[in-house]
């Protein structure tokens, strides 16, 4: 399938190794990660770039590599931050903490964490230290960052009091003693949670604003933190190779942030109303992707395959699994399971060759589902999947190595 991009976009890679085969022949396939790795960076390669590398304009960064692998790109400093900043100073529900001077707490993986730590201590000449300052965590004038754990399940009440406490501080910092909340929605709802079992939850100040953007947040998780937190939630979509591209309203409608950007959506399968995000963007200079598959999945309030009318981000391509007729993807399991047992927390399907399956989970309080919402959601995932699937609790389901959770276990496969 092909495509004519824009004469502006067409433009912005006349001079890229990688697009003179399409330039030559006037059409776009859809660009696959593959591509992009094959050759790199020679393949990207002009002497505009080349200046921009040895000036610092431009740098080597790593995708975050959720769950897949992680693929090298090249991109000017800071450029996902810039596109979470501008897209803050324009939201209209939170723009006024942007205007404000609101200090940004960031509450995601420890991962973020070290890498930042890292680079500060790199800039003094020195190695980072195993459990860095709250100073060495700061990325900037504005954002701070405080997980030190892999796995929030595993906090232990020293780790949630000394968290709340550095919240705290760099709340009280700011004139106004306002703070914006930057957070994975698993990571808020664990702290949230345990600061409530422990008897903190009134030493967790209360953010004027929140975003989560580093990963799918599930209708439950996203319906307990609006109980939680009296103040505008927003959802995030983007990626590291694109900066961001969508946003949420209050009433959880998605709205897209498409500065010199372009999304298709074409189904995964002929005949699918499940879409592959397809897009093109000329918003980082030193490597502008034309037809780039995301790899994200989604559908739209009517099936239709525009663009505007997405309703729901539905996880990514490399995790389907078909399930009898169905290709099954996060978003459709997330929507059954929020609609049949709000108690749940994170869950975990585990798909064999026999005639069952097993959806492993938590809950918000700990305890299993009762007997009413656990037939409820027997039946549900039944007749969506054609399939006998046993909900069993556990007290803990492990994060992955990137410390964000996979919906489907290492083990399960098509069915």
């Amino acid at each position: 399938m092909t495509s004519q991009p824009p004469a502006e976009m067409v433009d912005a890679v006349r001079d890229i190794p990688l697009y003179r085969e399409s330039l030559a022949r006037g059409e776009f396939p859809i660009l696959e990660k593959e591509r992009i790795a094959r050759g790199f960076p020679d393949n990207w390669m002009t002497p505009e770039l080349r200046t921009a590398l040895d000036s610092g304009d431009a740098e080597f960064v790593l995708s975050t590599g959720t769950n897949h692998a992680r693929m090298q790109l090249i991109r000017p400093p800071y450029f996902l931050l810039k596109s979470y900043y501008r897209l803050w100073s324009e939201h209209p529900d939170i723009a006024h903490t942007w205007e404000k001077g609101c200090p940004r707490v960031s509450l995601t993986t420890v991962l973020a964490t070290q890498h930042v730590a890292r680079v500060n201590a790199r800039a003094r000449g020195e190695q980072p230290a195993e459990r860095p300052g709250l100073a060495d965590r700061r990325l900037d004038e504005r954002t701070v960052y405080v997980n030190q754990r892999l796995d929030p399940a595993l906090w232990t009440r020293e780790d949630v009091a000394g968290m709340l406490d550095e919240i705290e501080r760099t709340r009280a910092e700011h004139p106004s003693g306002s703070y914006h909340l930057d957070c994975s929605s698993y990571h808020l709802a664990h702290l949230a949670g345990k600061a409530r079992q422990w008897g903190l939850a009134d030493r967790l100040p209360r953010p004027d604003s929140i975003v989560h953007a580093y990963e799918y947040t599930p209708d439950n998780v996203a319906r307990f933190l609006r109980a939680e937190f009296d103040c505008p939630i927003v959802d995030l979509f983007g990626s590291t190779e694109l900066g961001y591209l969508y946003y949420s309203d209050g009433e959880g409608r998605y709205h897209p942030y498409l500065d010199r950007m372009r999304v298709e959506l074409v189904p995964v399968e002929a005949g699918s109303t499940l879409y592959s995000l397809i897009v093109s963007s000329i918003r980082n200079p030193y490597m502008p992707l034309i037809r780039y598959r995301s790899g994200d999945c989604a559908r739209t309030v009517d099936g239709s395959p525009d663009p505007a009318r997405i309703a729901r981000f539905c996880g990514r391509e490399k995790e389907l699994v078909r399930v009898g007729s169905t290709l099954l993807c996060h978003g459709d399991l997330d929507r059954w399971i929020g609609a049949c047992a709000p108690p749940v927390f994170l869950y975990r399907l585990r798909v064999g060759e026999g005639s069952g399956a097993e959806l492993e989970y938590t809950t918000f309080d700990g305890g299993p589902l009762d007997a009413p919402a656990a037939a409820s959601l027997v039946a549900a995932l039944a007749e969506h999947l054609e399939l006998s699937v046993e909900p069993v609790h556990r007290r803990h389901i492990p994060i992955g190595k990137s410390g964000k959770y996979a919906w489907l276990h290492p083990e399960s496969r098509d069915h």
